[in-house]
Formats: C-alpha cells, structure tokens, sequence
C-alpha cells in the first residue's frame, strides 16, 4: 500500500436537491492521505459527526484490495492507535482460521482435545460455538468475567477461571453477546501452537498483513491508560486489540480479496467463508440492543448485517463499543472502516458513520 502524501483540502461540495434546480453548498477542511475525497454525501454525515462531538477521526475505503480512500477529520490520523473493543472479535477469529488452515485445529472438534484438564460440559464446547458466541456460556447481561480478570494470568488460567461457571443455556442454541467463548478459544489456540497468543497473531495475521501497529492488551473499562505490550499475557480476546484505520484496512482488504493480500494467501478460502457464513440462522439472538444494527445475525468473529438464500452474508462487520466500525461486502469486494474512538455513548453517531458507509456504495467519490 503505498502511501501518498498528505493533501490538505478545503472542499466545496454541492449537493442537489432532487428535482429541484437549488443547491447548497458545504465547506470542510480534511486530509486525505491516499485515494481520492469521499462522496459529498460523506462529507455532509462526517460533518455531521463532528458538530456531535464525535472528535477527530478517519475513514478508509476500498474495493477488491486496493485503497480507493484514505481520510482523516481532526487528529486521528491513519496510524493513530487506539483501542478497538469489539472490533477486535474480527482480528481473533482470523488468527484462529489461521491455526485451522495449518491443521493444528478443527472447528468442530471438542476443545477438550487440547485443553484436557477443563470442566466436562465445557470441554464438550467447539470452537465454532465460542467464535459464533452460541457456546452457552453468560453474554454481556452476565459478570464481564473476563474483562474483570487479573492481566497478569495466562490464557489458559483465563480459560479454566470462566468455565468454573456453569452453562446458562444449551451449547448452540443462544447468541449469548460478550460471553467469554474467545478466552477459550486463545487458550486452545495456545495450547495448539505452544506460542503465546500474541506471537500467533504476528506470525500468521499482522506479520504477513503489515499491521505493524496492532497488538493485544487486556482491555480496562475503568482506565483510558492501555497495559504495555510485555504485560499481556491475558489479553481480553474480544474486545482488547489496539489498532490503526491503515491497519484494519489492510486485513479487510485481504478478507475482501478471499484471504489474500499481494499476492499472497494469509487465510484459505474455506477458512473465509466460515468466518463470513451466518453461523446463528436459528439461534435465539441475545441481547437485542448489542449493536446498532437491526436483525443481525453472527458469523465467526463478526456481525451478518444481511444474507442471501444460501447463508452467504452479504455484508460482514465488527462494530465497537467506542465506535471503530470495520465492513466488507464479499460479494461486491468493497470494504472500509470509520475509526472512532469515544469512551461513551458512541453508537449516537450510528446514524452518521451508517451514512458515510453507504455513500461510498452509490456515490462516486470526489477529486
């Protein structure tokens, strides 16, 4: 991805009124650091944005791997890190494919296959069961468990401390939103491999990506203050990855591009359409209110916002709690992510990021 450099922009959009022969015309000043402008319908949602108090942030879009825009509103730039949450759920799905691709893993499989020494109803539980969130154990109405952990724990002592607690549904059956399934799941990965998580992750998805200002910590609801890189050894696998706008877009790209990224496969083709299918067709969705998204389903990972007779989700994102939203539509191969970040309340700007999404799926982009 090469970088250009940074344009400064005052740009005039006009925006027509239907039918009608009036214009109105809006002036904002931005950056694009690669590609073109966004849509003028864009500007006018990101605008909208800002007068909310949204802070600064950035907007990367793209199309079958390449970069078609690359933008930044205030001082969030491209490169600048900030937690993710949930959009992390995305990244840890894939580093699990990852370890499936090499034949260390299976979906399917009962994960007391690696982690003999869990409770019994817990190693009856798979790895599609903890990825889609349906494996039975408390969603985010329960204790936040494995947020409320010591960082200093491993993986797998994470893995043994939230399956001390009993099941609250049968395996399968319930989308249990922010349940503490990928704690196990990083555990089985580690227990696979013999690496610790991080080092899985660099090796088979940052690594080949370039995500070189991505990395894991132990997300702390009560701090803004992020646990440096070499204290992690429990990193909260759903909702504790620091990340970049330039970086995620890098990983959309390759899952756009069916796991490859220049040329290169990162993911196997099989492994990206489980983690694109709609892994809850009949499963009861709980809570109703956990995205802004109205009658999602779950796939590996991430958010089915719609899908075909088939299964095939037709667009796949990773909302976060405080507000970086990833996207990617398989079939059409167009991807982005607005990058926000907004300790509190930031699914208010919904609306607006929702906006900015589909501008650049019927507009073309400006110059």
């Amino acid at each position: 991805m090469n970088m250009l450099a940074p344009i400064l922009l005052s740009l005039s959009v006009v925006l027509a009124s239907s039918a009608v022969a009036q214009t109105s015309e809006t002036t904002k000043t931005y950056v694009i650091q690669q590609g073109a402008a966004l849509p003028p319908s864009a500007v006018q949602a990101a605008e909208a944005m800002l007068a909310k108090g949204s802070g600064g942030f950035s907007v990367g879009t793209g199309l079958r791997g390449e970069v078609k825009s690359l933008v930044n509103f205030g001082d969030i730039q491209p490169d600048t890190q900030y937690p993710i949450a949930s959009a992390s759920k995305f990244l840890a799905a894939a580093t699990v494919m990852a370890v499936v691709d090499d034949g260390k893993l299976q979906l399917d499989a009962p994960i007391s296959t690696w982690l003999p020494k869990l409770p019994q109803a817990a190693g009856k539980l798979t790895l599609r069961q903890l990825l889609s969130q349906t494996s039975g154990l408390a969603g985010i109405k329960g204790e936040y468990y494995d947020l409320a952990q010591d960082h200093r724990i491993t993986l797998e002592q994470s893995a043994m401390d939230v399956t001390q607690r009993p099941l609250v549904s049968v395996p399968g059956e319930v989308f249990a939103y922010g349940s503490p399934g990928f704690q196990l799941a990083g555990a089985v990965v580690e227990a696979a491999t013999g690496q610790r998580w991080a080092k899985v992750f660099q090796d088979k998805i940052a690594g080949p990506l370039g995500m070189t200002h991505t990395y894991w910590t132990h997300l702390r609801l009560d701090s803004a203050e992020e646990l440096p890189l070499a204290e992690t050894l429990n990193p909260v696998l759903q909702g504790g990855a620091v990340s970049t706008t330039a970086d995620y877009l890098r990983f959309l790209s390759m899952i756009a591009q069916d796991g490859v990224h220049e040329g290169e496969r990162v993911l196997s083709r099989s492994s990206i359409d489980e983690m694109l299918k709609d892994q809850t067709p009949k499963a009861i969705m709980t809570p109703a209110d956990a995205n802004p998204i109205k009658n999602a389903h779950y796939s590996l990972g991430n958010w089915c916002e719609s899908w075909d007779e088939a299964g095939g989700c037709l667009r796949n994102s990773s909302i976060g709690a405080f507000g970086a939203y990833p996207w990617v539509e398989r079939k059409t191969g167009r991807f982005g992510i607005v990058f926000v970040y907004q300790r509190e309340n930031a699914f208010r700007l919904w609306p607006q990021i929702e906006a900015i999404r589909d501008a650049n799926r019927t507009e073309k982009h400006g110059r």
